[in-house]
């Protein structure tokens, strides 16, 4: 084994130790998040660091073959390899400052907005950042609703027709081009990386919200409440207090009603979530009301509601929205109405990490396209599920089912608790769709 060989090897093993935790770095962020590292890039990055790899692994053999009849200077190869190994370590370290403060101000508005409006993680940027660079961010990234309320004149139910010889895009013939006695159909999304599911209700009259019979101290899972309540659907509903981030989630944030009766109507706000009060009137015309008191919504005819928000459409204009909306990308739940009266529930999901999912732009952008004139965020995160019936989620959609003990009903989604175990968990409100 010739000098010039050796030295080849060393060369080959210092320039791979050096770049391949480098590579590895962006490679997780990238999967993690694919908002920050496009694909083709993640591609190239895969590619490289194999490379990189398998020159490590020659260099390693051409070292070690010029060595290998010299213990003196194994040794000494031994300590250059406790120096390498101490290089990485460092370079490791100086990436993920480069990250956190470095030119490439991506990754910082991602880990702010994200970690800020779950509310439970805020600590994942607060270590990092202060209260000025937060403010700043959070300055860049929010969303503006619109003051109305929803103009009801607007929504003329049932004035759909099935089957028509030609439509307007892709999306309409997704929601229309179905047999005329269907109850509801699922249109399957990818949104991010991350799967979604888009419930087209066309009775808008078999939309209720259903509430934890437990109300004030024990919520309940969207699957026993489906079941209980004669559903076919479920998503989860508003916000719901949740101290210490442990509650049983048995109490609602701000104005419930359910069946013409007020069950709550407590303080809101507490997340500056924006929106107000989402729901239904008795005339079955999905309602978005700023400033309305509980009594006023119920002079108004609304028979089941919650409170959340931000409202994504009202009247036909959607809100502005600047960066990502404020909230970074998380499992997200949303509900609106189109013009003809079709309910549209959708629902996306995350990953482990919560680093991908949909933010605010991407609920809005959906429900734009599919027709809905009125929509409104609901709660996510861990809350945001989609059930259905075992039989059809299993057999239609795949679903592991496996997310609590049911015997009867099971998300067709992926939901991811705040332990990272894959299952839901109590809420206390619910929208269905019944089986009648």
């Amino acid at each position: 084994m010739s000098i010039k060989q050796k030295k080849i090897g060393f060369k080959i093993i210092l320039i791979s130790s050096l770049f391949i935790p480098l590579f590895e770095v962006f490679i997780i962020i990238g999967f993690n998040s694919n908002q920050l590292i496009k694909k083709w890039i993640m591609v190239l990055l895969i590619v490289i660091l194999f490379l990189l790899i398998v020159g490590l692994i020659i260099g390693l053999k051409l070292f070690y073959d010029n060595y290998a009849s010299n213990k003196r200077k194994i040794k000494k190869w031994l300590k250059n390899l406790l120096i390498i190994f101490m290089v990485i370590y460092i370079l490791g370290c100086t990436s993920f400052v480069v990250l956190l403060y470095g030119p490439y101000k991506g990754f910082k508005e991602w880990l702010i907005t994200t970690a800020m409006k779950t509310m439970n993680h805020q600590y994942l940027c607060k270590w990092f950042y202060s209260e000025d660079d937060i403010n700043e961010v959070m300055n860049e990234n929010y969303i503006i609703e619109s003051d109305e309320s929803t103009n009801v004149n607007l929504i003329k139910k049932h004035k759909f027709k099935y089957k028509k010889d030609s439509y307007k895009n892709e999306y309409e013939e997704a929601i229309l081009d179905v047999e005329d006695d269907i109850k509801y159909k699922i249109i399957e999304l990818e949104v991010n990386g991350c799967n979604g599911y888009l419930a087209v209700v066309y009775d808008p009259s078999l939309v209720k919200l259903a509430v934890t019979k437990g109300i004030g101290y024990s919520g309940q899972y969207v699957t026993t409440m489906t079941y209980e309540n004669n559903g076919i659907i479920g998503i989860n509903g508003g916000g719901f207090y949740d101290p210490n981030y442990n509650s049983a989630g048995g109490t609602p944030l701000g104005i419930t009603i359910s069946d013409g009766k007020i069950i709550t109507n407590g303080e809101y706000g507490t997340n500056n979530q924006g929106g107000g009060i989402i729901g239904f009137t008795n005339n079955d015309e999905f309602v978005l009301l700023k400033n309305t008191t509980a009594n006023e919504a119920i002079e108004m005819g609304v028979r089941d509601a919650v409170s959340w928000g931000p409202f994504l459409i009202v009247n036909g204009e959607k809100s502005f929205i600047k960066g990502n909306g404020g909230w970074g990308y998380a499992a997200r739940t949303a509900i609106g109405q189109r013009a003809d009266g079709i309910v549209l529930l959708l629902v996306i999901d995350s990953n482990a990490t919560r680093t991908k999912g949909a933010d605010m732009v991407d609920l809005t952008e959906i429900m734009y396209n599919y027709g809905a004139i009125n929509a409104a965020n609901l709660d996510g995160g861990t809350s945001s599920v989609m059930v259905m019936p075992k039989d059809i989620a299993k057999s239609k959609y795949n679903a592991k089912c496996n997310d609590i003990k049911d015997d009867y009903f099971c998300a067709i989604n992926d939901p991811i608790d705040g332990g990272l175990s894959h299952r839901t968990r109590a809420i206390a409100d619910a929208w269905i769709v019944l089986d009648k």
